[in-house]
């Protein structure tokens, strides 16, 4: 009798179907019945027992538990449950900027508030009918203030003068009743008002400590809003064809397969995630860049800008301006009249003269820099956790979501039966993924969605680059960035509804190079510099424009 030699006998084994694990006998599919039956389609047509796979387009082609239609669905399903882990991590992050957000909003706006009603508390004791003939300057001034916070376009300097040139012209016109004075005497008065220094040193150094404050708070809280909103878009793009089929065999294969009990690869896993979210991980640079400058803006509002002795006190700083033009009135009426001339006297008479009162200033202002320290503390914290979310993603997903095996487990679900991953794990980012063995991915055609947030966070990351040197940049583009982002402020209507006239301003917006953000925040010095918003925003332009050509 012949004998076959043993390599014969090896190939025919090496090439019949497998079953998963060893045996002749079909292996029952009431695991795969019950999965299916959870997920909430019919049993009709499921197999009782593994039938032959030929028909299977992205399961390997073995014995299987899984008909065509059973493929189809659970493709369906894998995609719509990965998009909801997706949205569902997103909706953490989003979540997280959110509440910071929201918080020092609360306390910026309960800051400001106080201020003001500390304002109309103490004033008409203290000042009589310099206060109560003037009750719209001091309204009109909050006012600015809460729509320059959130983001109107309108120029805080500017708003800060008119203010004291409105408050000027009021208040002359009272200290002088016995005068009649015209307008066209109160536009030289205002002339020369920066020499005579009605007000002392008050203005120009309130302007200088309010605008920095206020444009590092403005920014901060657009930066928390910027990169929810990010998120969310981006969560929102959806999963590639490619993606689709690796995510269905990553998932749901070793059940077709009757491995239900064998957990994924953890490196197979990380491929097939990788190259699913390819895309989202090119955001990862950008955004380490925009969290980096939040907390370097955070230590600023919390240190060298003090924002809760400058906005709790500016009422303070008002009544220290008015009690120092009361206590040196004639020195300055006599300046006026010396450079303008002396106005006729009045007819009426000066009554007002005997109901003004020289209040000395006794306001006092309730700290809240303990709150504002924990405020920033707790920011720094989640702000310094959110900055590798992009690139650690695909890892969280594998073993939070999808339950992937440990790294060394060598008897896991490799996409094709049980044992070893051994293709070494893609790096992060398009580029990366060219020779990805799980996914298809095209490098040549980056997604323009995510492209386009990119973009946004550059130029978040630009006014908050400015913001941490005290520059206000492009405040002409920001008021479209939280129209309806809900600031929440409690002024009614009749204050923060009202706007002053003013001129176009004449200062040009300032773009600087923006600071070292690599690791350090930005408060070190930078060899990396940002294009202006600007510019960023034509190549945003260009960007959506070249959608059309790569499609």
């Amino acid at each position: 009798m012949r004998v076959f030699p043993w390599g014969f006998w090896l190939l025919c084994v090496a090439s019949a179907p497998a079953r998963g694990d060893s045996g002749s006998k079909a292996r029952s599919c009431s695991e795969v019945r019950q999965l299916y039956g959870a997920k909430g389609f019919s049993l009709s047509g499921v197999p009782q027992a593994e039938i032959s796979g030929e028909h299977l387009r992205i399961c390997p082609q073995g014995y299987t538990c899984c008909t065509s239609e059973m493929e189809e669905n659970f493709a369906n399903k894998s995609q719509s449950e990965f998009e909801a882990m997706l949205k569902e991590s997103g909706r953490s992050v989003q979540a997280t900027l959110t509440a910071q957000h929201r918080s020092f909003d609360s306390y910026f706006q309960d800051l400001l508030n106080k201020s003001e009603k500390a304002l109309y508390d103490a004033f008409p004791s203290m000042y009589g009918e310099l206060y109560t003939q003037n009750v719209k300057v001091f309204k009109d001034l909050y006012s600015e203030l809460r729509r320059y916070y959130r983001s109107s376009n309108i120029n805080l300097e500017e708003a800060l003068n008119e203010f004291w040139t409105r408050l000027l012209e009021r208040l002359f016109k009272l200290l002088n009743p016995q005068y009649h004075i015209t307008d066209e005497y109160l536009d030289c008065m205002v002339k020369h008002a920066e020499q005579h220094k009605p007000f002392g040193e008050v203005p120009r150094d309130l302007k200088v400590k309010a605008t920095r404050a206020f444009i590092a708070a403005r920014s901060y809280a657009q930066g928390f809003l910027v990169g929810s909103d990010v998120v969310k878009k981006v969560s929102q793009v959806s999963l590639s064809h490619e993606c689709t089929r690796a995510i269905m065999k990553l998932m749901y294969c070793p059940h077709c397969r009757g491995m239900s009990s064998v957990r994924p690869c953890n490196n197979y896993c990380l491929n097939v995630v990788k190259g699913c979210l390819a895309n989202q991980a090119d955001l990862n640079t950008e955004w380490k860049y925009l969290m980096d400058s939040l907390i370097g803006v955070a230590d600023r509002i919390d240190g060298p800008y003090n924002v809760d002795t400058v906005i709790g006190t500016i009422h303070m700083r008002i009544a220290e301006a008015i009690s120092n033009l009361q206590e040196n009135k004639d020195s300055i009426t006599s300046k006026v009249f010396q450079g303008c001339g002396n106005p006729k006297i009045s007819t009426k008479g000066s009554s007002s003269e005997d109901k003004r009162r020289r209040g000395k200033v006794t306001l006092e202002a309730k700290s809240s820099a303990q709150a504002l320290e924990m405020l920033v503390l707790d920011a720094k914290g989640n702000l310094t956790a959110l900055k590798t979310y992009w690139i650690t993603l695909p890892s969280s997903l594998c073993s939070k979501k999808v339950m992937a095996s440990s790294a060394s487990d060598d008897k896991c679900w490799n996409g094709m039966t049980k044992g070893s991953y051994l293709p070494q794990v893609m790096g992060d980012g398009l580029a990366n993924q060219i020779n990805n063995p799980e996914v298809e991915v095209d490098i040549t055609k980056p997604d323009m969605t995510i492209r386009q947030q990119i973009m946004q966070l550059k130029i978040m990351t630009n006014r908050l680059g400015n913001a941490n040197i005290g520059n206000d940049v492009d405040f002409q583009d920001t008021s479209d960035d939280m129209s309806g982002s809900g600031s929440g402020d409690s002024c009614p209507d009749d204050v923060c509804g009202k706007r002053l006239s003013k001129s176009p301003s004449t200062r040009q917006p300032e773009t600087n190079a923006i600071p070292k953000q690599s690791g350090h925040g930005v408060n070190g010095a930078s060899s990396r510099s940002l294009p202006s918003a600007s510019l960023l925003l034509l190549l945003s332009v260009a960007v959506i424009a070249a959608q059309h050509l790569w499609r």
